[in-house]
């Protein structure tokens, strides 16, 4: 798990009765490997990874020392996810890379750089000389585009005209998948910059469709040998910045897009962030295999993808190992308890020992709700219970 998750292993010793033997029916729980098995994937998250293992622990019975207490709060209550990523560069939804791909034919005159970052309306390669400029879309170049046409390819040409600054929204909409009059005009405007023929036509030779500025991470052409249609010549991420998260079935299982994220970079710097997508198959030793073994299916795990709010927090990283901690679940107004409050009774289910003004000790029945790793509290709740009684919890 994570840095900045509890690490603590200390036995919980049970409370006694005056006789110094433990009541029975009960046991005071050390880390709450039963309360995963029993509330299930979602907590099994939140409470292994801050409090220990899955080992129970019965509590001392030589009635030695006397309790710590703690008192039921009333809060807000967050619940987190702790693991650890890898900070890099966006690609596809999938994680993997872009792939450019050639229209042009004749020898390559000009090829970027590995790392090198290429901006919509900006030249990307070169074939006999003549610039191949990279514009935004999801539809590749497929067909040449004139005055007359329209479709969806036509529609992100007006984006990129409009949005690069080579025709204003009172002139051109960008939303419209019709080539008309100023789309050309504007095209010609794109042309003259890039130093291509003013034709107020695109030919798919002329330009790579891509959905945004790039970054490229391999370069598959040759400089000097023959352009290809069809071939690739490189392949590239986005410019943005991502972590990229891989978390077993359980943890993913509790994590949706839009839940908030703080990233602990190498130098313990931390930078906010958002869950932008969720993965749905499994990867890791559980994906592929055959064996359907229980250590397979426990090893698989699942990609999840955030966004960082500032991209300046990690303008001098390119990639690097981080801690997230991704908060899954706010309650507003919320019973808690220290988990190491919390006692598993032996048919089932879970209570905390109040002890009254008298010094009376009461076992309470409680139901589980959020678990807040971060300060080590559990969301509880129950008839008999208040916001101020007080709870044992182990000694220190």
């Amino acid at each position: 798990m994570s840095v900045g998750a509890p690490t603590s292993t200390a036995e919980a010793p049970g409370a006694t009765e005056p006789n110094g033997e433990q009541p029975p029916g009960r046991r005071r729980i050390r880390l709450a490997g039963g309360v995963a098995a029993l509330i299930g994937a979602a907590a099994l998250v939140a409470v292994i990874g801050p409090f220990g293992d899955s080992s129970g622990a019965e509590g001392d019975s030589d009635g030695e020392g006397a309790p710590s207490l703690a008192r039921v709060e009333r809060g807000r209550l967050a619940s987190q996810v702790y693991q650890s990523g890898s900070l890099d560069y966006a690609a596809q939804a999938d994680g993997s890379p872009y792939s450019v791909v050639n229209q042009a034919a004749g020898a390559y005159t000009a090829l970027p750089g590995t790392g090198d970052e290429i901006g919509c309306g900006e030249v990307l390669y070169r074939v006999a000389d003549e610039p191949v400029a990279l514009l935004c879309g999801r539809t590749p170049a497929y067909r040449s585009l004139s005055e007359g046409m329209d479709g969806p390819d036509v529609r992100q040409l007006n984006r990129n005209l409009v949005s690069l600054g080579y025709a204003g929204r009172d002139e051109l909409d960008p939303t419209s998948d019709y080539f008309g009059a100023e789309t050309a005009s504007a095209l010609e405007r794109l042309q003259d910059e890039l130093g291509l023929e003013q034709t107020g036509s695109l030919e798919p030779e002329q330009a790579v469709f891509l959905p945004g500025p790039l970054r490229i991470t391999r370069v598959t052409a040759t400089l000097g040998t023959m352009a290809q249609p069809g071939a690739p010549v490189a392949q590239a991420t986005s410019t943005r910045r991502r972590v990229e998260v891989d978390l077993d079935a359980s943890q993913a299982a509790v994590v949706e897009i839009g839940d908030r994220a703080r990233v602990t970079l190498p130098d313990n710097e931390t930078t906010p962030g958002i869950v932008t997508d969720v993965g749905t198959v499994a990867g890791g030793g559980g994906s592929g295999s055959d064996s359907g073994s229980e250590e397979d299916s426990a090893s698989a795990t699942i990609p999840v993808y955030v966004r960082l709010e500032d991209a300046d927090d990690v303008a001098a990283i390119d990639q690097a190992p981080v801690e997230v901690e991704i908060t899954t679940e706010r309650v507003k107004d919320a019973l808690s308890v220290p988990v190491t409050a919390l006692l598993a009774r032996a048919g089932g289910g879970y209570a905390v020992e109040t002890v009254g003004a008298g010094g009376e000790r009461e076992l309470v029945s409680v139901n589980l709700g959020a678990f807040d790793q971060a300060n080590g509290l559990v969301q509880v709740s129950g008839a008999d219970l208040e916001a101020g009684q007080q709870v044992v919890v182990p000694s220190t």
